[in-house]
Formats: C-alpha cells, sequence, structure tokens
C-alpha cells in the first residue's frame, strides 16, 4: 500500500486525484496545495504547501513516507521539482527540468521539432520589438505570435489582421505583457486545419497513447472569442483514427522520445502533443509536458486499468507490455469560468446546484473553488469542470450541459456548444467547430 502525493491545486490536480483514490494499492493520498473538492476524495487530504516550494515538497514528501509524488502544473516541472526529488530519493511521475524545457521554453522546443525533423510550423524567434516588426512587415502573411515562456495557457495570439499582429508584438516586447514569458516571442506559421491533443504515459523508452482529447481554447461558441487556458474536452476525438494516431507514434511521439534518450535525459511522465491536422498530416503546435487541463478531466474518467500502477511504471521504467484498458464510451468536460475570466477577476461567489449535477451524472472537478465561512466559493477563472461519460460525444455532452445548468454561482459563463458543435460536425463531415484557422 502506498502513500502518493499530487502537486497542483486545480481541476487537472481533482481528476488526477479523483482516479488515483480507485486504486486499491494507494492507501492515503495527499495534495498540496489541493482544493475543497480534491480533500472530498476518498482516503486524500490537503497539504498547505504551494507547488512551487521545491523544499518544501520534499520536506512534506519525506515527513509523510511518500512513495510516489505526480506532479500536476507545469511550473513545478521546469522549476526542477522532479531533479530534486531523485536528490532526495523520491519516485516521480513527470519530466525533469531537461526534459520540462520542451513546454518552458516555446523557443526551445522549435529548435528540437527542427533538429529531429519532427513535423511543425516554421517560425523565427525574436527578442527585439524593432526586428521583430521589421520580419512582420516583410512577410506575406499574418503569423501566429507566441510568447516563449510558460504563460498559463494563455501566451498565443491569433491575430486576424496584420495591425493585430502589430499589436500583439508589442504588448509583449514592449508592454511586458506575459512578463518573462512574453520577453522572447515565436512568429510562427499560421497552420491550417484541425486541432487535436495527443497524450502518451512514457518510461523514458516505451510509451503508450491515451485516447485523443479536442481542446476548446476559444472562450465563445463557435470558435469566437480570446483564447484560453480551455473552455472544455471531449474524449475521444472523432478526428482520431487509429491509423492517424499510428502516423503520430511513429513520426511525433517515438522520434521525441528517442532524441531525448539520446541526449541522456530520458522523458518520464505524461507526453502532451497539441497537434494541427493539416493537409500535410499532423504538425506539432507545441508540447506540453504534463497532463493537459481540461484534457485530463475529459481523458481519465474513461480509464478502467489503475492510474497509480501506469505512473509506477513510467516512473521506473517499466511501463513495457503494460495492458491499458479504456472505457469504449466517450467523456465530455465542460469548464464553468467566472465573470470576467480570461481577462478579469471576480469577486467571491457562493457555489450553489452540485447535487443536482451530481443527480444528472456528472462528476464535477474543482478549480477556483474555496470553502469560506463554511461555504464552497467560485473565486476566480476557471471554476469547475463538469464532466460526463456516455456512449458516444453527444451523450455525453447532453449529460455534462444538464449538469452546468444545475449548477449556479454569480457571472458564470460557458459555452454551450462542448461536445454538441463536434458531434454536429461529425455528422456534417470532417471539420471543427473550433480554431477555423489555426492557433
Amino acid at each position: 500500500m502506498s502513500c502518493v502525493l499530487v502537486v497542483g491545486g486545480g481541476g487537472r490536480e481533482h481528476a488526477l486525484v479523483w482516479s488515483l483514490s480507485r486504486s486499491p494499492r494507494v492507501e492515503r493520498l495527499i495534495a498540496a496545495p489541493g482544493n475543497p473538492g480534491i480533500a472530498s476524495c476518498d482516503r486524500t487530504e490537503n497539504a498547505p504547501v504551494a507547488a512551487s516550494d521545491t523544499a518544501g515538497l520534499v520536506e512534506l514528501c519525506r515527513r509523510e513516507s511518500v512513495d510516489l509524488v505526480v506532479v500536476g502544473p507545469e511550473g513545478p516541472l521546469a522549476a526542477g521539482l522532479v531533479d530534486a526529488l531523485a536528490a532526495a530519493g523520491i519516485a516521480a511521475f513527470g519530466p525533469d527540468a531537461s526534459c520540462a524545457r520542451l513546454e518552458a521554453s516555446k523557443a526551445h522546443c522549435k529548435q528540437f521539432l527542427i533538429d529531429n525533423r519532427i513535423p511543425t510550423a516554421a517560425a523565427h524567434i525574436f527578442r527585439d520589438a524593432g526586428d521583430a516588426l521589421t520580419h512582420l512587415q516583410a512577410r506575406p502573411d499574418v503569423p501566429v505570435v507566441k510568447a516563449s515562456g510558460l504563460a498559463a495557457g494563455k501566451g498565443v495570439i491569433v491575430p486576424e489582421t496584420r495591425q493585430e499582429a502589430v499589436a500583439a508584438v508589442e504588448s509583449m516586447l514592449i508592454g511586458g505583457r506575459f512578463g518573462a514569458a512574453g520577453s522572447e516571442i515565436l512568429l510562427e506559421e499560421r497552420l491550417e486545419g484541425q486541432e487535436l491533443s495527443v497524450l502518451a504515459f512514457c518510461d523514458g523508452e516505451h510509451f503508450a497513447v491515451l485516447p485523443p482529447a479536442q481542446d476548446h481554447k476559444r472562450l465563445l461558441e463557435t470558435g469566437r472569442g480570446p483564447n484560453t487556458g480551455g473552455m472544455g474536452a471531449v474524449a475521444p476525438s472523432p478526428a482520431a483514427s487509429p491509423k492517424l494516431i499510428a502516423r503520430v507514434s511513429e513520426r511525433i511521439i517515438g522520434p521525441t522520445l528517442a532524441a531525448l534518450r539520446r541526449a541522456g535525459t530520458p522523458y518520464r511522465g505524461v507526453l502532451y502533443a497539441g497537434l494541427m491536422l493539416t493537409g500535410d498530416g499532423p504538425r506539432v503546435i507545441e508540447f506540453n509536458c504534463r497532463f493537459g487541463d481540461p484534457e485530463a478531466q475529459a481523458v481519465l474518467p474513461l480509464l478502467r486499468s489503475d492510474l497509480y500502477e501506469i505512473m509506477a511504471a513510467c516512473a521506473t521504467g517499466s511501463l513495457a507490455g503494460a495492458a491499458i484498458d479504456w472505457s469504449p464510451e466517450a467523456c465530455a468536460a465542460v469548464v464553468m469560468a467566472s465573470a470576467g475570466y480570461p481577462d478579469g477577476r471576480a469577486d467571491p461567489a457562493p457555489i450553489l446546484g452540485l447535487d443536482g449535477a451530481a443527480g444528472a451524472g456528472c462528476t464535477v472537478f474543482h478549480a477556483g473553488t474555496e470553502t469560506i465561512g463554511g461555504v464552497l466559493h467560485a473565486t476566480g477563472g476557471r471554476v469547475l469542470a463538469v464532466t460526463a461519460v456516455g456512449p458516444d460525444i453527444e451523450a455525453a455532452a447532453r449529460r455534462a450541459h444538464q449538469g452546468v445548468a444545475a449548477i449556479d454561482f454569480e457571472g458564470a459563463q460557458h459555452r454551450a456548444d462542448i461536445g454538441l458543435a463536434l458531434a454536429e460536425a461529425g455528422r456534417a463531415g470532417p471539420q471543427t467547430p473550433d480554431h477555423p484557422a489555426g492557433r
């Protein structure tokens, strides 16, 4: 029987704890810092240690005799938490800092992809605003503007006009938008096609692909509005055939792991490939070095196997031959966000109706919640992910939206087309309701 520490306190971490709590091999779960929803999971307690406190987390592991650490957010990975845990002799599910640079620096990731001939979009990298603007005015297209560093999933701007592209460049390199994360930017070719998220469990050499997910990054229905951290996701994506997943495995996941292994930095954890399905095949938009949010909330409810056993195998390099069983059903996760999201903040607001969502057959994963005066409140940002499983995407989505309808807090916003538009698009033919012209 094992004690597991999950680092983080968002919806992704709630989904991880929820799934790990179903393992008969896990005796005790600790989340640092956790949230009220996480604390309600079986055999789980929250610890008041920030995800950014590397020394505090190592000390917590020693004090509580933690057997395995599961790192949820990207920040601690980039800061070297797994390296510190390894030095202390503590097993971890997650890559070390050298591997986590694939997410922490888009500039580094782009060069890695080019060097290893992994299909991706062409891009130019800039630190000087004058150089970037000169390049922008000279090129015939309007590129995607990306902050190179970690920006909580919001550092990508998809301008429609050259003027909007100029404003995006100036906001990052002159105005300081995204802070240090935007001190280096990429002007990247804008890919046409449909987006797809393909995640894989990795043990440094071997890997196993999870059901492909489809995220919805834009705030508003039909893919309008600003980019967000994600307003909902469905799995498995109807855009991903077995043939396509085999191609992604052969040309993207496999070569990436092989290159990292050759460099002496084997990748252990989950590798998330954000892809664009173009006319020339799948191309990498970005790598993430952890579970996506809300992709985790849409994929993990489909897992029939023991998540602890899979993660322990990844951490110890023993994933080869592991049989991972997934439900043949579909899952939809619909995010409920606070008023003002993604740019503004909202005052705490009481949350009502969670029992009604449960009665509709939904699992509700918490992110921006806090118990104030004994009452659960929404505290800003993405607050909840209302998740449901069904025989197909449409059925799962309708159930999830029933759960959303049962929940209320002041200023709540969500997308009413998550899963439903995708199901409709699938009936009409291969198209996408979100990201119509790239990202």
